[in-house]
This record gives C-alpha cells, structure tokens and sequence, in this order.
C-alpha cells in the first residue's frame, strides 16, 4: 500500500496536539509601532513607571545574586528585604492600578517568598524563602498572587484574535499565564483532601486535581501563544486528556503514514 503524506489540515491537527490553545488562522499579530502599555499609552508617564519598575526589579535580582552566593550579601534578612520590595511594587500598582508588568513582577516576587505551592498553604513549598509562615499570611498572599496575574491577563489580552499586540506587552502576558499555569501545574502535583484551599470565595477553591491540571494546560498554552517555547511544550504534558488524545492520535498516524509521521 503505497504511504500518504501529511495535508494541511493534519499539521493543524498536531499543532492542536501539541497546544490545545492553538488555531491555524489566528496566530498573534505582534506590532512594534504601538504603545508598550495599552494602558499607559503617555510615554513620559510609562517611562516614569517602567523606570520606578526596574529599579525594583533590579533590587531584587541583586537579592537573588546574593542568596545564590554570586555577590558579598549587605543584608542580614534578605526576606526582610524582599518584602520590602513587595511592598514597593504594591505602592506603584496603587498609583498606577492599570500597568499589568508591576503586577506580573509583584506575582512574581510574592512566589518566591512563599513558592509554588502557595494556594495549598498547608503544603509548604521547600525551596520558598520564607518557611513556617502562617496559614493566613500565605493564603492572603496567594490570593494576591491570583489576583495580580488575572488582572495583567485581563489588561493585556487582545480584545479580538485578530487585534495586534506590543512586543512589551505580548511578553508580559505570556509571563503572567506562564505564571499561573506554573502555579496550577503545582498544585495538581501536591492537592490533597486533607488540605482546604481558602482564597476568598475564589473559583479555584472548588477545584479538583484534574480542574487544576486542564487550567494549568490552557495557561500553559496561552503563555507559548504570545512567545514562551517552553511553556507551548508544557502544554500537552500538563493535559491529561490531550495527552490520552495525542497518544491515540500519534498511534493511528503512525500506522496510516508510516515512515512519512514523524513526531
């Protein structure tokens, strides 16, 4: 039997293997020429705001350089300091409540204090700068962490598919649904009946181990959409039922094409 060869339409169904997200005719249309903030569209204020940012965020990274034993540290309590900076940030998305980057970093920073398994507050993460916090503290901070990423999300999300985005503010977002698909991916590994979830009412309070798996999978996608390789390959692996479908679908592609399939 002679072997086929693969159409258009079967690269578009791997591609829909590969991201569940994926859609052949609504790729991202990045344009250079608009605004990095849709939101902050003044340049002398996002310039002002970008700058208060990074002067943070390289505060931080020093931190990090020290904790790593890659500089001399000059503090005693670096969480000390760390918190300090969290609290930076909260003050410029108080005075700046629609620049989704400062929510993105706060996300960030307050994952790194309390780690990824930050919506379990009973299942300290190991690697967390701060251990033995209390349940509440971590829970409010979680909530913070959620609350910051959905609302970069909703801020940078192209109001159609077909709407063009700023490299700045596609890189951001696709760093904020990696973020959140990070921490959903997390606590699918580590959720337990015998940990409550309390966010305020939130939906992720409700969710179950697979709920947090096909979340963790769309944000993982997303992320890979607006420019993350990595997170687009994280995509399937965090699906359980893209995984089941993409298995059957490699098996009977392998037998029609043969030697023509390749993964």
């Amino acid at each position: 039997m002679a072997q086929g060869s693969l159409s258009r339409r079967d690269f578009n169904v791997l591609e829909k293997i590969k991201d569940p997200e994926a859609n052949p005719v609504a790729a991202v249309m990045v344009d250079p020429n608009l605004p990095k903030d849709p939101n902050v569209t003044d340049t002398s204020v996002y310039e002002r705001v970008s700058q208060k940012e990074r002067e943070i965020v390289v505060a931080i990274q020093q931190i990090e350089m020290e904790l790593a034993g890659l500089k001399s540290s000059t503090s005693t309590e670096p969480t000390n300091d760390y918190r300090r900076y969290v609290r930076e940030l909260g003050q410029l998305i108080s005075e700046n409540p629609r620049y989704a980057s400062a929510r993105n970093n706060r996300a960030q920073a307050l994952r790194r204090l309390y780690g990824d398994t930050i919506i379990l507050s009973g299942r300290p993460d190991s690697k967390a700068l701060i251990q033995g916090a209390e349940t509440e503290e971590v829970s409010q901070a979680a909530l913070v962490v959620l609350s910051d990423l959905d609302e970069a999300i909703s801020l940078l999300t192209p109001k159609s598919p077909f709407a063009p985005i700023s490299p700045v503010a596609g890189k951001t977002l696709s760093q904020a649904h990696t973020q959140r698909a990070a921490l959903y991916y997390m606590t699918s590994k580590s959720i337990g009946s015998d940990v409550p979830i309390s966010l305020g009412g939130r939906k992720e309070e409700e969710w179950s181990k697979i709920d947090f798996e096909s979340a963790a999978s769309r944000d993982f996608a997303l992320g890979g959409r607006y420019g993350n390789e990595i997170a687009k390959g994280l995509a399937v692996s965090t699906n359980p039922t893209a995984k089941l479908c993409g298995q059957i679908v490699r098996e009977a592609m392998k037998k029609e094409y043969g030697p023509a399939f390749v993964q």
